[in-house]
């Protein structure tokens, strides 16, 4: 047990670390923040913890090389692992905010539609991400994403259908090219049932 001096000494020696200058920071909480685009992440997990609990039957549509289609039935599916491919498409990341131009316009059908668009010289692969929803349930969502470098290049539009906040269908359509290969076109559509 201590004696009262000693505890006394050591909280002396503590106020004493603190120079004269120096003054507590509060920092906000990343988590507190208000996201500066869509949280596309978030709908992610919530749609995959959500399928992974109901594990509905998904239909794949799978374009082939030879520019045949090929259909299978797939009963159970690691949800997670699945829409993996759609986190390419997250803009909500600290170091993008004020890269991406946000245009917002309510269509005909009464939906809104908010188009995320990438600046000119920013260096992100996403180019495009628009997210159409009714109130605040998301209804579609739709990104271009690209990469261009000496050694490959590839472009992808990743497309998720929703009805009554639950995911019905989606799909991937892209190109791929690496140096000194020929271009390689593919297509999958999913049907969740």
């Amino acid at each position: 047990m201590r004696k009262p001096n000693q505890v006394l000494v050591a909280g002396l020696l503590t106020l004493a670390a603190c120079g004269p200058g120096d003054t507590a920071t509060v920092r906000p909480n990343p988590a507190n923040q208000k996201p500066a685009y869509f949280n596309l992440l978030k709908l992610l997990n919530e749609q995959s913890t959500q399928l992974n609990h109901r594990q509905p039957t998904v239909e794949k549509q799978v374009l082939l090389r030879d520019g045949n289609r090929e259909t299978t039935r797939v009963p159970k599916t690691d949800w997670e692992k699945e829409l993996q491919i759609f986190q390419q498409a997250d803009i909500n990341k600290p170091a993008l905010r004020g890269l991406y131009v946000v245009d917002s316009a309510t269509l005909p059908s009464g939906l809104r539609q908010r188009t995320y668009r990438r600046r000119p010289g920013t260096d992100h692969p996403v180019e495009q991400l628009t997210v159409v929803s009714q109130g605040n349930v998301v209804q579609s969502i739709t990104a271009n994403v690209a990469q261009d470098n000496p050694l490959v290049y590839s472009a992808k539009m990743l497309e998720l259908r929703l009805q009554q906040g639950q995911l019905t269908n989606y799909r991937v359509i892209g190109v791929q090219k690496l140096i000194l290969f020929d271009s390689v076109r593919y297509a999958v559509q999913t049907n969740v049932q």
